[in-house]
């Protein structure tokens, strides 16, 4: 009996023992992060201009069309290009920068832009309609580009001129937004 009362004593010691669990763990995890984004900024570093222009008669409208890619204008009705280029033609061209491989978005200005005479008496105007881009080395118009792996691109723009009939000589000049953003 002894022997069951000791063996008894053994198993209850036994069930009584702290027994230690591990109580933390440590794992690494994967490395935290962020993105930053640098704000974008746009410069103009050349003008939209359609040159010099030489309205052919009174009685009829006109349109000069500059490509987004080339300085070449296309005429159309009572305008050419004047006998004498005073004024070339220009494409505006702008310089983009912003987080490196980062797309965006180049909204162009609105459906019409009002150029007005200057130091005219008349404040005659025309309007210029139909903007288009061409960013650095693609083939053909877009309004979505990716900066470069150094947070760079650039592109040009052409547009449409309006003349109506009988429109007044002069200069003519006026503004126009161009806005780019993050996709």
């Amino acid at each position: 009996m002894k022997k069951i009362i000791f063996a008894a004593i053994v198993m209850i010691a036994g069930f009584s023992t702290t027994i230690m669990a591990q109580t933390s763990a440590t794992v690494d995890a994967t490395p935290a992060g962020a993105v930053l984004i640098v704000p974008m900024t746009i410069a103009q570093t050349a003008p939209l201009h359609f040159g010099s222009i030489t309205l052919l008669a009174t009685t009829a409208a006109g349109t000069v069309t500059l490509a987004s890619n080339s300085n070449t204008r296309t005429f159309s009705a009572g305008v050419v290009a004047a006998g004498v280029i005073s004024d070339p033609a220009t494409n505006a061209a702008y310089d983009v920068t912003g987080t490196y491989n980062e797309t965006y978005a180049l909204t162009l200005p609105p459906a019409d832009i009002t150029l007005t005479e200057v130091g005219g008496t008349n404040a005659a105007t025309m309007t210029v309609t139909a903007f288009t881009a061409r960013f650095n080395g693609a083939s053909a118009d877009a309004t979505t580009s990716t900066l470069s792996d150094t947070g760079t691109d650039d592109f040009t723009l052409g547009a449409t001129l309006n003349l109506a009939i009988g429109q007044t000589g002069g200069v003519y000049a006026g503004t126009f937004p161009v806005t780019v953003d993050y996709n």
